[in-house]
């Protein structure tokens, strides 16, 4: 491995760096379990569930996910879903109107959201033609003042994971900040790179709960990364950003495991089921590979087939407006009976 010349506080903002956070009442007493009476946070004493405070660092869904993933909870940040970890992200580390960051379109659309309302330049490297990143293009891209690359792996819309070179070749040759975001790494044939943490100090890795583990609803993201890292994020996150009900119902959905494997492994079935079904339909011209919990498919008129679906009753995405994605619809995985459904409509149309 190529040593890397990485130094957490030479992309830190200075006015982080000499940030002292807020210290809420939770943060200055932590319970132990002991039956106490609490007069410090000026809260309502009547029990509801909710009327307490929650923990600002969700230290028990932290210890349960730190064993899942064989990582210390010091590596560990939660968030208000990913957006909040990846807005803290440049609130850390990227200089309003001075720095930039780099994506690689066509990909999730709020890290372009994210940089024009943090006012940090967004330098796009299109992915080539199999949706691979162009590691030259990217590393001839970087200056000084570049803190981040952004890599969606699996990738939003394509469904692709990224060769493993491809990253490698980043991180050993970027000082600053590479976030993979593996929102979709559940239903990848390739690990996560959360194992990798220890050897890259630049390494980032962002995962939700919205996708293989079913709660879109309770908004939760997952940031893993060097102590170091966690420590710049910890000081300008917002002391209770995750709540109380997000924390229990989070906790509960961790545990079971078993469960959620076997979700995932219904949701694998039906999309190989969806995938063989897609070439049976004529104006289908391409099915591209994916690792995800959704296929991509380029079609004669996406545009038609959308509204056409519409009609039916059936939502998906029309992703024609992206680089590289003329034509193209995204479809989720649903229930068997849902993409019986889905097909069917296709075949009427």
């Amino acid at each position: 491995m190529k040593q890397l010349n990485f130094n957490i506080n030479n992309i830190t903002r200075e006015n982080v760096k000499g940030l002292k956070p807020y210290s809420s009442a939770r943060d200055e007493y932590v319970s132990d379990g002991s039956e106490m009476i609490f007069l410090d946070a000026n809260e309502n004493p009547y029990e509801n569930g909710v009327n307490r405070y929650p923990d600002p660092q969700q230290r028990s869904l932290k210890e349960v996910l730190a064993t899942q993933k064989g990582i210390n909870t010091n590596d560990i940040l939660l968030g208000n879903g990913s957006d909040e970890v990846l807005d803290l992200l440049f609130r850390a580390f990227c200089e309003p109107k001075i720095d930039n960051v780099i994506t690689l379109p066509p990909t999730y659309g709020m890290y372009n959201v994210l940089a024009n309302i943090n006012d940090i330049e967004d330098r796009k490297v299109l992915l080539s033609d199999d949706f691979e990143p162009d590691v030259t293009k990217i590393l001839d891209a970087i200056d000084e003042q570049t803190k981040i690359v952004f890599l969606c792996s699996p990738n939003n819309p394509t469904g692709n994971s990224f060769s493993e070179d491809s990253i490698i070749r980043i991180l050993e040759n970027f000082e600053g900040l590479v976030v993979i975001d593996e929102a979709y790494i559940d239903f990848s044939s390739k690990e996560s790179w959360i194992g990798k943490i220890s050897e890259y100090p630049n390494l980032v890795i962002t995962q939700t709960l919205s996708k293989a583990y079913g709660m879109a609803g309770i908004r939760l993201g997952l940031c893993y990364a060097s102590k170091d890292i966690i420590g710049v994020l910890n000081k300008i996150k917002p002391p209770y950003n995750v709540n109380e009900l997000t924390q229990q119902r989070a906790l509960d959905r961790v545990k079971e495991v078993n469960k959620i494997k076997e979700e995932i492994a219904n949701i694998l079935k039906e999309r190989d089921f969806m995938i063989d079904s897609l070439e049976d339909i004529q104006f289908v011209k391409e099915i591209y590979k994916t690792d995800a919990n959704f296929v991509l498919v380029k079609v004669d008129d996406a545009n038609m087939r959308y509204d056409q679906l519409l009609k039916q009753g059936i939502v998906i995405r029309n992703r024609t407006t992206q680089p590289l994605c003329e034509n193209t619809l995204r479809l989720t995985v649903g229930t068997n009976k849902e993409n019986k459904k889905l097909i069917k409509a296709l075949k009427s149309i």
